[in-house]
């Protein structure tokens, strides 16, 4: 693209209210892959995964793909986000899966840092196997908090993202977002991800602009109008309340456009990135509806 292109593209992003984009690709790498497909969504800001969402590996990433990537999204203004692997808890009673997720979310972090990426997304984790809520939030302190002493002022945050509840959530509701924060001392690193579909599965009625408005206000009361530095916008299949996560196209699920459109309004959400983990398939319509409902369309 040329300089000027790329410098006038760059202005048009900054003054954008949300940018939106979603979960994109890597197959190809990073440099290839997760750019075209980038590209073919529309994406105004993407998540990527760098490991095996559903393992403990931890690649070290390709030097050159990385370069090529994080000269686009920068050239572009394309805000950059990674999620952590699934199996990541630090409210886990097991020595074995406590130490990997440490030793995952720094790898994590680090290659966040190396992407430049604004926020690396780690789900809260639950209390599971009959561990104690407290002892659980301890282990939370003990040993997610050293990790966000080690991020760069230059690095990405920790962004924690609530979960759908059910069982031993550690944070699901808005009111669970305090205590959380408490555990890791309000550190100025660790910021919020809010998942729409989470709020909703764990009993929060967005299904109408009203409760999306009164649901984000309980989140600004909960963890301040700034802690919030990412939303997953995700229809759902299932009902409120339900604690399942089945992700929904936007617009065809229980939440519905007009919630989706109070989400863009709300000043807790005001420039946050939005991004859609709804299937491959309609992932290039969902970014376009998203873009209507900031956009008043």
């Amino acid at each position: 693209m040329p300089a000027r292109a790329a410098r006038s593209r760059h202005q048009a992003n900054r003054t954008r209210r949300n940018p939106v984009g979603g979960h994109v690709l890597v197959r190809g790498g990073l440099g290839r892959g997760a750019i075209r497909h980038a590209d073919e969504i529309g994406a105004e800001a993407v998540q990527v995964f760098v490991s095996n969402p559903r393992g403990w590996a931890q690649p070290p990433g390709d030097p050159e793909q990385d370069s090529v990537f994080r000269a686009h999204c920068e050239n572009n203004a394309i805000p950059v986000f990674v999620h952590a692997p699934y199996l990541i808890n630090f409210g886990s009673p097991t020595p074995q899966t406590l130490s990997r997720s440490v030793e995952s979310t720094r790898h994590a972090l680090r290659r966040g840092a190396e992407l430049g990426a604004r926020g690396v997304v780690v789900h809260a984790g639950s209390a599971v196997g009959g561990a104690r809520h407290e002892d659980a939030m301890r282990q939370v302190g003990d040993h997610l908090r050293p990790l966000l002493d080690e991020i760069a002022d230059s690095g990405p945050l920790l962004l924690v993202e609530p979960t759908a509840g059910g069982g031993a959530a550690l944070a699901a509701r808005a009111e669970d977002l305090p205590g959380y924060l408490d555990a890791l001392g309000w550190h100025p690193r660790v910021g919020v991800c809010l998942d729409t579909c989470h709020l909703y599965a764990a009993g929060h009625d967005i299904s109408t602009a009203t409760g999306m408005r009164s649901v984000l206000t309980a989140v600004s009361r909960a963890v301040g109008a700034r802690r919030v530095g990412l939303v997953h916008a995700n229809d759902t299949v299932d009902p409120c309340g339900s604690t399942r996560d089945h992700h929904a196209a936007i617009g065809s699920g229980n939440i519905g456009l007009d919630a989706f459109g109070a989400l863009f309004e709300h000043p807790v959400t005001r420039g946050v990135p939005v991004v859609a983990e709804t299937p491959e398939a309609g992932l290039g319509q969902d970014v376009s509806r998203l873009k209507q409902a900031r956009d008043g369309g």
